[in-house]
């Protein structure tokens, strides 16, 4: 949500559009004044809806659905990641492709871990009451992430390209250690990209009343393309453009993979349910967001908001299908996870029954484990 910087106590109509010679603007249909409690410009200002735009806010949507939808993701995302993080970080043998989807996981994961600072925001009526600080960083991480594990995936289709199309060509440089500088590079190009949002105020209350919003409503500043370019950029590098490397990598892949015959089926299913769930859960959210900073129509805002917080609670379920299309598809991965399961699970019930009974340090019941 956006407001410009008002005249003091003057409130918008719904028919104004966003324009440099008008005092404010009613994106997403929400319509914000701004009063000034300090000295203007200062930081004890806060923000007024006007008549009717605090339904937006206040819907069934927004207050229900939404925290929902990020409940049951978290509820499914943190012990499928966190089971398949641990299971890759305790391999012996460390691959190219390990070093990679460890690193997802590990992304998926710290997306899953922001989701109640969400959940209880929406819960209270869309109040955040942790600060501004954490509302920064919660911001911040939630992107950062949702956005670095985009960059992952397309690391994942880039090696599984070179690995079918280019087996003998990329043999030399597709080794573990390339996988962690490539990682690593991508874990700072993420912060890079999110920084600009930990900069910024991204907490404002709401006038004459007892609620604090984090990052659904941003003024613009002096210079208005501040966050237009940001988010524009944010799209392009870590959205648009890995997006069309994926397609260019898992088409060829297809395309190998058809010629091989039909013993390769399975893996050209896989593959290409890979690139569906990609497109399913990340191009709505984006199209959508991508559609309203190049709108000034008010009437188009005010049916986007809903629809772009919807998508992009439904773009946070791709953390959830990672392990499955990833790990937990592969009946190799999943007799790891048995195996790991269950001997911990034996070790754990073996050290129970040898506290409790006295029994000598060599055994035959103790030469079994």
């Amino acid at each position: 949500l956006w407001v410009d910087r008002y005249r003091r106590s003057e409130v918008c109509g719904f028919s104004l559009r966003s324009r440099p010679n008008l005092d404010c603007i009613n994106s997403h249909h929400i319509v914000i004044s701004r009063h000034i409690l300090g000295q203007e410009g200062g930081p004890n200002e806060s923000l007024e809806l006007s008549s009717g735009s605090d339904d937006e806010l206040g819907s069934v949507v927004t207050v229900r659905l939404i925290p929902c939808l990020y409940t049951l993701i978290f509820l499914v995302g943190l012990p499928s990641n966190g089971l398949a993080l641990w299971v890759l970080a305790t391999r012996a043998e460390k691959l190219t492709s390990t070093v990679f989807l460890m690193n997802l996981a590990a992304a998926d994961l710290l997306l899953v871990l922001v989701l109640p600072f969400k959940i209880f925001y929406y819960f209270l009526g869309n109040n955040w009451p942790f600060g501004e600080g954490l509302c920064r960083l919660t911001t911040a991480f939630f992107y950062g992430n949702m956005y670095c594990s985009v960059l992952l995936l397309t690391c994942i289709s880039v090696d599984r390209y070179l690995a079918v199309v280019h087996p003998f060509f990329s043999r030399s440089f597709r080794t573990p250690a390339f996988a962690v500088c490539t990682c690593t590079a991508i874990w700072l190009c993420a912060a890079v990209l999110t920084l600009p949002l930990t900069l910024q105020q991204q907490s404002y209350p709401l006038y004459g009343a007892d609620v604090t919003l984090c990052h659904d409503v941003l003024p613009r500043h002096e210079d208005d393309g501040y966050y237009f370019y940001y988010f524009i950029c944010l799209i392009a590098c870590a959205f648009l453009a890995p997006l069309v490397v994926m397609l260019f990598s898992y088409c060829s892949v297809l395309r190998a993979l058809l010629q091989s015959g039909k013993r390769y089926s399975y893996s050209m299913k896989l593959t290409a349910l890979v690139l569906f769930t990609l497109v399913a859960f990340y191009t709505p959210s984006n199209v959508l967001l991508l559609v309203h900073y190049s709108s000034y129509d008010s009437k188009l805002y005010g049916n986007l908001y809903i629809s772009y917080m919807v998508s992009l609670a439904i773009s946070t379920f791709n953390s959830c299908a990672d392990p499955f299309v990833y790990y937990y598809v592969s009946e190799e991965f999943r007799d790891k996870v048995r195996r790991r399961f269950f001997s911990h699970r034996k070790q754990t019930t073996t050290s129970l029954k040898t506290s409790k009974e006295t029994l000598p340090p060599k055994t035959s019941k103790d030469s079994l484990v």
